[in-house]
């Protein structure tokens, strides 16, 4: 996944950095992880970062996270949005405990 110089890997023609413009290659879903992109934007004094991508609830989430230093973990960002907005949540014993009848459960 995310093999530099591989299929689906290339910059397209209009994003074609300049000479001497940095390109960061990243290797996971967030372009933060193990990659030079936090110093680079510290030595050139950023102060907005502006994140888009195609990949929303993937890549864009994890490189937000990453920046304000939130957890890495999709599945614990996912288990906060399903608390959130979507729904609750419980560990799967709550769960059978919740819907089944006492005693219905056997070993």
């Amino acid at each position: 996944m995310l093999a530099r110089d591989q299929w689906g890997t290339d910059i397209v023609d209009e994003l074609t950095p300049e000479d001497g413009e940095p390109v960061i290659y990243k290797t996971r879903f967030s372009a933060f992880y193990r990659t030079d992109l936090d110093e680079l934007l510290r030595s050139c004094g950023a102060k907005h970062l502006i994140i888009t991508g195609c990949t929303t609830s993937i890549c864009v989430e994890s490189t937000i996270r990453d920046r304000r230093n939130l957890s890495r973990s999709n599945h614990e960002a996912t288990v906060l949005l399903v608390e959130r907005i979507f729904g609750s949540v419980s560990s799967s014993t709550d769960f059978i405990n919740t819907v089944q009848p006492a005693g219905a459960l056997t070993a």
